[in-house]
């Protein structure tokens, strides 16, 4: 996400031409897209937003699926469908069956974040995808098989430590560090009037943790 400098929570952070390097599309992104497609498929949405359009990549896929997409964004320059701030959004209640917004409620200072979330709760009928960035100094996943020809049980869970963020020009904060707990997050999430359906995160892209969520 690149801020409009006219916007009030707003700096620019980044070029235009980050999104399209190979040190922004790694394999571990690639992950992360393919997970944002699934959740959004298994919903069964008509009408998607997409906050923070970056590369287009999953707008630019559900499209080819024949999904009503709108992309949203404070970069005039990756020519979103609207411009606008996450926590102003120009659109009535109900407007869209699914959100989208992968990593980037960390660009917003955290004061910022629950006022984001009740936009995102307003915009949408029924769903909302978020990713966001979780720190650990490990993520471990193991599998038990318990029945022959049963899928495995995987299991999965993180050594978060708590050392103190800093900013750096485009993370206010992030899942994992001190004063962000998982907890906390989710406490934020539900008191926005979210129910959490699902909380995860990748195990082959640990640091993108991913909420679906209700109303």
């Amino acid at each position: 996400m690149l801020p409009n400098k006219k916007e009030k929570n707003s700096t620019v952070q980044v070029p235009t031409s980050h999104y399209f390097g190979l040190n922004y599309t790694s394999k571990e992104r690639w992950i992360s897209y393919w997970y944002q497609i699934d959740e959004i498929i298994k919903l069964k949405p008509q009408s998607v937003l997409e906050i923070g359009v970056g590369n287009k990549t999953v707008s630019d896929y559900l499209k080819k699926l024949g999904i009503k997409i709108t992309t949203c964004d404070l970069d005039t320059s990756l020519k979103p469908d609207v411009i606008a701030d996450v926590t102003n959004l120009p659109f009535k209640k109900e407007s869209f069956d699914v959100v989208i917004c992968a990593q980037v409620l960390e660009h917003l200072p955290f004061k910022d974040f629950s006022k984001a979330l009740k936009e995102l709760y307003r915009v949408t009928k029924k769903s909302v995808v978020i990713t966001l960035p979780h720190f650990s100094i490990t993520d471990l996943y193991f599998g038990i098989k318990l029945i022959p020809y049963i899928p495995q049980k995987e299991f999965s869970f993180k050594v978060d430590l708590p050392i103190k963020h800093e900013f750096l020009g485009e993370h206010y904060w992030e899942i994992g560090k001190k004063n962000y707990p998982l907890k906390k997050i989710k406490h934020e999430i539900v008191k926005s009037g979210f129910k959490i359906e699902k909380s995860y995160y990748p195990k082959e892209n640990p640091f993108h943790h991913f909420f679906v969520l209700q109303k």
